[in-house]
Parts: structure tokens; C-alpha cells; sequence
């Protein structure tokens, strides 16, 4: 049953996502091509323009992706399809693990489809040399590759969003749970407990910073960032947005195992 509820949520997100994605590509190629032709300044202007859709494209690709996510979340949860799903014999933390799985693979493939629009349009060995210069001081510590630390920022990316869109979920159970203006409780609780999540970043944030007076620094200067703050920070950020999904992973599975109020 968890494979269909997958494959059902998988093309219901995607059938609007994958226009998203097609614009993108197909913007990315537009700007290699306009791009690599040198000396004309008509066809330069062409291809900043389609640069700059091309970006337009991915930001509608991360913002699509968690509206629908939580939308699709509303709708069968608390929708008129909730009359449907709640009869299903599954058990109500497999209905939120398919959730939480198509959410999981969908903001993976928006990323990796971006970072496929990125590459297609940019790519030259020019701008790869660029990047190994900017980032091979920094994959010399990591003792990784520019590979490795490319990943990781994009890494920490999508710990980022899937943070916020957890908290969006959240704040969906319980803005349901009240009988009268569920939406504006929704937006309430779910802003509420996405603010939590980053005090909660800072605060640990804080707390290694009583052990380590560069990154107390940062709270009482304007210096830059060193390689091995970078570093230290990467790792927090790992840290804490991993801690962030599993906690509230298991409050909203706990909360929505207790029941739904449909209407």
C-alpha cells in the first residue's frame, strides 16, 4: 500500500513540477547557446535574458515544489479526498511516512534538477578551474575533493527547505485541529515552529561558541569567515537541521496518529 501512495502523490506533485523543470532545461540551453556566441551584443542580451529566466524557473521550481507538497498534505489529509485516505487500511504514521518519503524525493529532484540548469548553462572549463580555485583551499581541510564540498552546501540546502517544509506539516496538524480558522492557525503554528527551529539553530550556534572564541566572534564582529569556521559551520548546520527533521518528524507522526479532525 505505502508503494501506491507513493506512486499516486509522486504524479499528482509532479504533473505540475515537471513543467518547472522542462522550462528550466529548456532555458538553460537557450542560454549556452546565446551565450557561446562571441561578439554579438544582440545575442548576449538574448541570453542574459535567458539567464535570467532560467533563474526565475528554479525559484519556481523550490517555491511550487513545498506549496504543492503541503497543499497535496492539506488536500488529502483534511480535504475532500480526506474521506478517501482516512478509510484506507493503513495505519495513520505509514499515511505521514509516505509524506514524508515523496517529500524526500521530490526536493531531490528539484535540486538536482537545477543543479542540471546550472551546468548545462555554465559549464567551460574556464568557470570549472574557477570554482576548484575558490573551493580547493577549503576541500584541502575537509580532506575532500571540490566535489565532496560542492555537495555538501547543496546538501545543507536541502536540509534547509525540508526543515521548512516539516514545519509547514506542523503547522498543518495542528491549525486542523481547531474548529474555527484552521488556515490562519495553520500560517500561525507553522511560522511559529519554523522561527523554533532556528532559534533553536542559533542557540546551539551560541552554545559551541562559549567553547570557541572565532565563532563567538561572529555575534560581536563583521570579520570574514576563515576556512576552518566554514568548516565548523557546515557541520552545525548538518547537525542541527538533521536534529531539527527527526524531532519534528516524530511530533507530527505522533500528533496525526492521534486523529484528524475532517470537515
Amino acid at each position: 500500500m505505502l508503494k501506491k501512495l507513493l506512486k499516486y502523490d509522486l504524479k499528482s506533485i509532479n504533473i505540475v513540477l515537471i513543467v518547472f523543470y522542462g522550462l528550466s532545461i529548456f532555458f538553460s540551453i537557450l542560454t549556452r547557446i546565446f551565450l557561446s556566441i562571441e561578439n554579438s551584443f544582440i545575442f548576449n542580451v538574448i541570453g542574459q535574458i535567458c539567464n535570467g529566466t532560467m533563474i526565475a524557473m528554479m525559484f519556481n521550481i523550490i517555491i511550487n515544489n513545498l506549496i504543492r507538497l503541503w497543499v497535496r498534505f492539506k488536500q488529502n489529509f483534511y480535504g475532500d479526498e480526506s474521506y478517501l485516505t482516512h478509510t484506507l487500511p493503513v495505519e495513520k504514521k505509514t499515511l505521514y511516512l509516505s509524506k514524508f518519503i515523496v517529500s524526500v524525493i521530490t526536493l531531490l529532484i528539484s535540486i538536482l534538477v537545477i543543479v542540471l540548469s546550472l551546468f548545462i548553462a555554465h559549464y567551460s572549463k574556464e568557470n570549472i578551474e574557477l570554482v576548484k580555485n575558490l573551493l580547493l583551499p577549503l576541500a584541502t581541510i575537509y580532506d575532500s575533493t571540490v566535489i565532496g564540498i560542492i555537495f555538501s552546501f547543496v546538501f545543507v540546502i536541502f536540509l534547509e527547505l525540508f526543515n521548512m517544509l516539516q514545519s509547514g506539516y506542523v503547522g498543518i496538524v495542528l491549525g486542523h485541529r481547531k474548529n474555527n480558522n484552521k488556515m490562519l492557525f495553520t500560517f500561525i503554528y507553522g511560522f511559529i515552529i519554523y522561527l523554533l527551529t532556528q532559534i533553536f539553530a542559533l542557540a546551539v550556534v551560541f552554545l559551541v561558541a562559549l567553547f570557541n572564541k572565532d565563532i563567538m566572534n561572529l555575534f560581536y564582529s563583521m570579520e570574514t569567515l576563515n576556512v576552518d569556521m566554514i568548516k565548523l559551520c557546515i557541520y552545525l548546520a548538518v547537525g542541527v537541521y538533521m536534529t531539527n527533521i527527526i524531532v519534528l518528524y516524530i511530533v507530527n507522526s505522533k500528533l496525526f496518529s492521534k486523529g484528524v479532525n475532517v470537515d
